[in-house]
């Protein structure tokens, strides 16, 4: 249901396009969680995608991450840890998938959706398209996406972007790697991203897939490593300081 938030995916010429929306802000919830991560790992096994585009609804925020309406009704760790196991099936199925991902940003990225970013082989976005980590802010702390966009920006950018929770500019985000490629208009964007996705579709499958492995290098503890972040920030949403934060949200 649209209330809900939805996700739609689609394959044409050999690109397989996954676009979501939730009316606050491209926030994300559990089942949204669920649907995105389960798209990518069937977009992974089939043999006829050979690139992948992931995108939003809408001309403003592209992600502004966790649902907090759902955060707010987590009572016990088990829970707790789920709801952030989301975060962390998108970014492992993202690193697995054999074809390269390219993901569309057109507006502000916040939290699960800077990981999103991150664990992209290829992020095209407009030139005011911020970014910000806020989780420290909420008494949870950014364990979950840390590994993804310390991979791609480096553990110094990393570490103010998750102290400070700032917001970041466009400009800031590529020239530390987070970004690729910045445009002025939604229509270069759009082009961009649909020119890359024509050209690769059209590259040798398995060239490509043992690229992606090459850069990939190094991850191969992640489903192990995000699943003991997601514990962490699983036990921390149920801390008073983080209920209080989000009720005053």
């Amino acid at each position: 249901m649209i209330e809900q938030g939805e996700v739609n995916k689609s394959i044409e010429n050999g690109i397989g396009t996954i676009e979501f929306f939730h009316p606050k802000s491209n926030s994300l919830p559990s089942v949204m969680l669920k649907e995105i991560a389960a798209s990518i790992k069937e977009f992974g096994n089939d043999k006829n995608v050979k690139v992948i585009v992931i995108k939003s609804k809408g001309e403003k925020a592209f992600c502004a991450g966790a649902f907090f309406d759902e955060l707010i009704d987590i009572a016990d760790l088990e829970s707790g840890k789920e709801f952030f196991m989301g975060f962390a099936r998108i970014i492992n199925e993202m690193r697995k998938a054999p074809q390269f991902i390219i993901t569309r940003i057109q507006g502000k990225t916040v939290g699960g959706g800077v990981g999103i970013a991150a664990a992209s082989d290829y992020a095209i976005a407009l030139k005011s398209a911020s970014i910000k980590l806020s989780e420290l802010a909420l008494g949870i702390g950014p364990f979950v996406v840390g590994p993804a966009v310390e991979r791609k920006i480096g553990k110094g950018p990393f570490t103010a972007l998750s102290t400070d929770y700032e917001w970041r500019t466009a400009a800031w985000a590529e020239r530390y790697g987070l970004f690729t490629e910045l445009h002025d208009n939604i229509n270069e964007l759009d082009n961009s991203v649909n020119q890359l996705a024509v050209k690769l579709s059209k590259l040798s499958f398995e060239a490509m897939e043992k690229l992606k492995r090459v850069h990939w290098e190094g991850t191969e503890d992640w489903d192990n490593l995000l699943e003991k972040r997601a514990e962490i920030s699983g036990e921390l949403v149920l801390s008073d300081y983080t209920k209080k934060y989000l009720k005053e949200f």
